[in-house]
């Protein structure tokens, strides 16, 4: 009788893989929200060329860590709100654009100091 319990909790316990996508951070302009770009290539049906078609989904990012220009992980969530349907899973390449912006952030706090 263990037996079958433990093989009907199994499944339960592993929990329901959750689609993933890797994008480009394109904006972060919105609190807590990023938006991402997802590229996907694919072949053509007939002309067999391959196509390439983009796609932005909107993340919920709980630190605001993210910065423009990052390549991020994102993971398909519950709603939680009108668009968001995705959240931040990890930041998968930093971009050195972000680290311009905020070397320049830096030198204009310490100027008007």
């Amino acid at each position: 009788m263990t037996a079958t319990q433990d093989a009907v909790q199994a499944p339960a316990a592993v929990g329901a893989r959750r689609n993933e996508k890797v994008g480009q951070v394109v904006s972060t302009k919105m609190q807590k929200t990023i938006v991402v770009e997802v590229e996907m290539r694919k072949a053509h049906a007939k002309y067999k060329r391959i196509v390439r078609s983009t796609r932005k989904f909107y993340a919920h990012d709980e630190q605001s860590s993210a910065r423009l220009g990052d390549v991020v992980r994102i993971r398909e969530t519950r709603p939680l709100s009108k668009l968001k349907r995705w959240t931040l899973e990890e930041i998968v390449r930093r971009s050195a654009l972000g680290q311009l912006e905020d070397a320049a952030v830096l030198s204009e706090v310490q100027a008007a100091n």
